[in-house]
């Protein structure tokens, strides 16, 4: 397998059909197969060999999808840079994978001079942007122009893809090296439960640099259907984008879905806009409350739920919640609100600390086996090895399986507080303090205890004008959940800090507390 596989069977098939439409443009797959070998011929032009990594830090656009086929075509590997880091986090994994080349869009521009005086990798920077190109940068559409088109060097199988940094808010980020193979199994798999398909008019809100967007960009081309690029998310863009283009299908954060639900319920002309179109909604990266599922179920409830669990070393995907059980019957059975069975050619078991199967229904440590399996991290082999035992990736999150081999997750196990000897699940915790109608948004984390080791402590946000008092939220939760559960300190806040994704960042709720303890988690 290989990544521009599918790009190849739609440009000798169907090279009309649309393959992106963006800001009103669109392009068919015979332009854009060209641009691709016109791109993959400049990078070759300016020395670009086998193997080695061109970078990009860039909003989603067209340029970005065609970055992810031109960098392989040209037999080169993919490094997308994580748009939310700072300079030296940028640096440091230019350097670390010795990425060579880097491509900025208009939004990334004025880091390019900050980068180019500290990373000692990078030779050259190409301009992605509109405007012109700044002094010491190429241009990208120039580079196009005036380059002939190469032939397709098909880097395929077990070679390597890409270099997806993953982590970085404590200490540095891992390089998670992916295959051809492995990235091409996750989507195949994606294509298999009946999502992508060719008549799709699929959406891109989540940040291209991130594996489930790159996974759904590849199940795409797989299957030919039509990329709708949005540059970022917006809530009322998106449901603006999702009325007048017609999308068909999207893939949402939580948090994406909360503020996107949050617009329409608070503004008028939303009712406006039609959503027929929409036929399916995806969720993952974090996740997601019964109480914000049930919204999204009546917001849409034409629109088929999708789940997705995984992470960036499992190129992403372990596990597929489909439609059919987001059900009244499933929400009764508790599986509308599991991650759902393996996806196809994945194996998932739950195992205790010695790597042994547990019974079903017991809570332990959610571990991987597939194509889909990462290579490993780059130059660091004990990383590695402590990750990947026995052929099976060590995914750090906690969970129990049912008797129908349904995978519910409970929580990282980072995050896990453990209060007089007792474990409490945060996500437990969470879906208890949601539920009542003045929160939000609500994390729950450990924080230090003399006497219990930690105590659960619960950062939320309120909705507008709610007035929710801190007693009034610990006796909401005594009713749902045990007492040694319920947190013990609550504040507060405007806002939580977030992901690029849409995750919260537990690490930075967590930092002021056990600042100078030995116990600190990540």
């Amino acid at each position: 397998m290989y990544i521009t596989q599918g790009l190849h069977r739609h440009l000798q098939s169907r090279p009309e059909a649309i393959a992106i439409e963006t800001d009103g443009h669109s392009i068919t797959y015979a332009q854009f197969g060209e641009r691709v070998a016109r791109l993959a011929g400049a990078l070759q032009a300016l020395g670009v060999a086998s193997g080695d990594r061109v970078a990009m830090l860039s909003l989603n656009s067209q340029r970005y999808i065609e970055y992810y086929q031109a960098v392989p075509w040209a037999d080169a590997v993919l490094n997308p840079v994580n748009i939310r880091w700072s300079v030296a986090e940028i640096v440091y994994s230019l350097d670390d994978s010795q990425t060579s080349v880097l491509i900025v869009d208009d939004t990334f521009a004025p880091l390019a001079a900050k980068i180019r005086a500290t990373a000692k990798s990078v030779h050259t920077l190409i301009y992605a942007g509109d405007g012109e190109a700044p002094a010491g940068m190429l241009d990208y559409e120039t580079l196009i122009r005036t380059h002939a088109a190469v032939d397709d060097a098909r880097r395929q199988g077990d070679a390597l893809l890409g270099i997806f940094y993953t982590g970085g808010t404590t200490g540095f980020p891992k390089g998670v090296m992916l295959s051809h193979s492995n990235v091409c199994s996750s989507s195949m798999a994606v294509v298999a439960s009946n999502s992508c398909r060719p008549q799709e008019r699929y959406l891109h809100v989540m940040p291209m640099f991130h594996l489930a967007d790159f996974a759904a960009i590849t199940a795409l081309f797989i299957s030919g259907g039509t990329h709708l690029v949005m540059p970022s998310f917006n809530p009322q863009k998106v449901l603006q984008a999702i009325a007048e283009q017609r999308a068909s299908e999207v893939l949402l954060a939580p948090t994406m879905i909360q503020m996107l639900l949050d617009w329409r319920d608070g503004n008028p002309q939303a009712a406006a806009l039609d959503m027929s179109s929409l036929q399916t909604i995806g969720y993952g990266a974090s996740p997601i409350t019964p109480v914000l599922l049930q919204r999204v179920r009546e917001a849409f409830p034409a629109a088929g739920l999708r789940q997705g669990y995984g992470m960036t070393e499992l190129a992403p995907l372990a596990t597929l919640l489909l439609p059919e059980y987001h059900c009244e019957a499933h929400q009764h059975s508790g599986k509308m609100y599991s991650a759902g069975l393996p996806a196809f050619c994945v194996e998932v078991r739950i195992v205790d600390a010695e790597d042994r199967e547990l019974p079903r229904g017991s809570v332990g440590e959610i571990v991987v086996r597939g194509p889909n399996v990462m290579l490993g991290y780059w130059n660091n082999p004990q990383a590695t090895a402590a990750a990947i035992r026995n052929g099976w990736m060590h995914t750090g999150d906690g969970g129990y399986m049912d008797e129908h081999g349904f995978v519910h997750v409970c929580d990282r196990l980072k995050d896990m507080i453990v209060s007089g000897g007792e474990n409490i699940y945060s996500a437990e915790v969470e879906t208890a303090i949601a539920s009542h109608p003045a929160v939000a948004q609500v994390a729950v984390i450990g924080i230090p205890c003399q006497k219990w080791g930690e105590t659960v402590h619960a950062v939320i946000i309120r909705k507008p004008e709610a007035g929710a008092s801190e007693a009034d939220i610990v006796a909401h939760c005594r009713e749902r959940i045990a007492g040694y559960k319920c947190p013990r300190s609550i504040e507060f806040r405007d806002s939580l800090p977030l992901s690029s994704v849409g995750k919260v960042l537990k690490a930075d709720l967590r930092a002021p507390f056990w600042e100078g303890r030995t116990r600190g988690v990540a």
